[in-house]
């Protein structure tokens, strides 16, 4: 049988669309699937080194303290009591009964109750001292609340386990201090009472060692 010729002009203009070129791959080749696999592989590598970036970061910064500390204020002008509402995320300075200073704050990643035991970041309710402060803290600046008390460390004791302690308020983690009033989106401590720290700051000044302060619900 013969073939005609539009019959073979046709057949060799087939042949000649299915021949590859060097360096060209045809349309229906794996190339655009082998991308996006790449691009899936690279998206969950590039979180990992990110996140693997910040561990470290923060890690560094706890040990680098920047903080200048205020002087603090003429002693006519200092707190006698602190207050803090945990529902609320409130922290209020008093004098002689009087607000004279309130801040919002951020708290233990489990806000909710009393703190029982170490490891369970639930900031303490109850009545205790700011006992002492801290200017090279790992957060910006720290005032020292003096959690565990006797009941506090009998209840631990009394199941086997350690009350935890090192409760203080402070300002926002070394090298984070940029994201101001940003941190106050999450309750990010292990149990401590954050504020900015520009607050920081203001209650550093205002509240002397030894003042009392009561923790609510």
């Amino acid at each position: 049988m013969s073939i005609g010729t539009d019959d073979a002009d046709s057949d060799l203009a087939r042949a000649d669309r299915l021949r590859i070129e060097p360096g060209r791959l045809p349309a229906n080749s794996a190339a655009p699937k082998r991308r996006r696999v790449t691009w899936r592989l690279r998206i969950p590598l590039v979180a990992l080194a990110l996140a693997l970036a910040v561990i470290g970061y923060t890690q560094v910064m706890a040990r680098v303290s920047l903080a200048d500390p205020p002087e603090m204020r003429p002693a006519a002008e200092q707190a006698d009591a602190v207050f803090v509402d945990k529902s609320d995320r409130i922290l209020t300075l008093l004098r002689d009964g009087t607000e004279i200073a309130r801040y919002s704050v951020a708290l233990g990643g489990a806000p909710e109750g009393h703190k029982t035991q170490e490891g369970d970041e639930r900031t303490p309710i109850g009545d205790y001292i700011l006992d002492w402060r801290n200017p090279d803290s790992v957060a910006h600046l720290s005032l020292h609340i003096s959690y565990p008390n006797a009941a506090d460390t009998a209840q631990a004791r009394a199941r086997g386990v350690s009350p935890g302690g090192a409760i203080m308020i402070h300002g926002i983690a070394n090298g984070w201090g940029f994201l101001g009033p940003l941190h106050r989106l999450i309750d990010w401590t292990n149990g401590c009472i954050a504020v900015t720290n520009a607050e920081m700051r203001e209650i550093w000044a205002l509240v002397p060692d030894g003042t009392p302060i009561r923790i609510e619900e």
